[in-house]
């Protein structure tokens, strides 16, 4: 796979360095040996006549059975696609847009996503789902289609977000759901947890993190902002809104890169270039500390309620590397734990391994 190809000037501040080392590093990548061919002609059957005229009935029957199950496995052509729909609620006074699929009385699945995208993350795994399951998908203030206020009249804060994103549920009347975190969208997702445990009957994780394991040195310029919330930590960190890095989370870590749709980068990349976005970003990668005090909480969490967990985790990523999804097992003993073979944006070119784990999960676990 070939390097990124990241021009490093003489303007670029000396903190954006590790950023961009991360940025211009590929991992290795293992090929995918998870196929593997079944050949029944290599089996051989020895039928003597006797037996082959009592089971001839019989062999009719299971040769059918098959067909018979793969018409029935058959999409009808009367069947209407799933249909999602796009819609805004005025939430304390702000626009959230956030996309809904699926039977109004079904289970919710609530999906709350990543930096640098939106709901649109999940425009592939929002069909895969809604036959089952009324499906939520919220924007971000800043974020997709939500509004953008000034960062000067409203804070962009992980706490704000977990309180949007809860009177949203409020106002369409959800009080159960089952929730896919990922990102950014685990610290949203965990102060509604916190806030709500009752209400919550499934978690699926994916490059989410709950524990400080999963801070490698990726996080090393973003801690050093942390540490004195100076200008020039500031600045360092607008590497992480140049479109090199935005390309940089599709396809680190992926071994066929030609899986990963390009328009991905882009949309992300038209909304970050939104004057004054950045900024709003830069906010966020500080508050972003607020969520370390709450891991220990998050965790007392997971050991008092249990909550029916599934972790489908790209394992090569270097933002949210695994180190951050095994200590789930401290505290859950039960979770269903799948490390896939593939990068941050796990679901863009695995959904094929990652559809078929969600879709038994949820059947097994909050299906009505």
């Amino acid at each position: 796979m070939p390097r990124l190809a990241i021009p490093v000037r003489d303007d670029v501040p000396e903190a954006s360095k590790p950023i961009l080392d991360a940025v211009q590093k590929q991992f290795g990548v293992v090929p995918n040996m998870l196929k593997k061919a079944t050949h029944l002609a290599d089996t051989s059957v020895a039928l003597n006549r006797r037996r082959f005229s009592l089971g001839l009935p019989l062999l009719v029957a299971g040769a059918a059975a098959p067909q018979e199950v793969v018409a029935a496995k058959a999409p009808s052509r009367d069947e209407a696609p799933i249909v999602t729909y796009y819609r805004t609620k005025t939430i304390d006074g702000m626009k959230i847009f956030y996309r809904e699929a699926g039977p109004a009385n079904a289970p919710v699945v609530l999906l709350l996503h990543g930096f640098p995208t939106s709901s649109h993350m999940f425009r592939n795994l929002i069909p895969e789902l809604a036959d089952r399951y009324h499906v939520i998908a919220p924007d971000y203030p800043g974020f997709g289609q939500s509004d953008m206020p000034d960062r000067a009249t409203f804070s962009y804060t992980f706490d704000r977000f977990g309180e949007l994103v809860d009177g949203l549920l409020d106002a369409l009347g959800v009080r159960r759901y089952a929730m896919y975190v990922m990102d950014y969208g685990a610290p949203v997702g965990w102060r509604l947890a916190l806030k709500h445990p009752e209400r919550i009957t499934a978690l699926i994780v994916q490059n989410g993190n709950a524990y400080e394991e999963g801070l490698k040195e990726f996080w090393d310029p973003i801690k050093a902002y942390w540490s004195d919330h100076s200008e020039e930590h500031r600045k360092a960190l607008h590497v992480l809104v140049a479109p090199e890095t935005t390309k940089f989370q599709y396809t680190d870590g992926v071994a066929d890169v030609s899986r990963v749709d390009p328009d991905n980068w882009v949309h992300d990349q038209a909304l970050l270039d939104r004057p004054g976005n950045a900024e709003i970003q830069m906010d966020l990668f500080y508050d972003y500390r607020t969520n370390l005090p709450l891991y220990p909480q998050v965790q007392a969490y997971f050991r008092k309620h249990q909550p029916p967990t599934l972790i489908v985790w790209g394992k090569n990523d270097k933002i949210f590397p695994a180190d951050g999804a095994y200590p789930y097992k401290r505290d859950l003993p039960k979770v269903e734990f799948h490390l896939i073979d593939t990068g941050h944006f796990a679901f863009e070119d695995k959904a094929d391994e990652m559809v078929p784990l969600i879709r038994d999960f949820l059947h097994r676990k909050i299906a009505s």
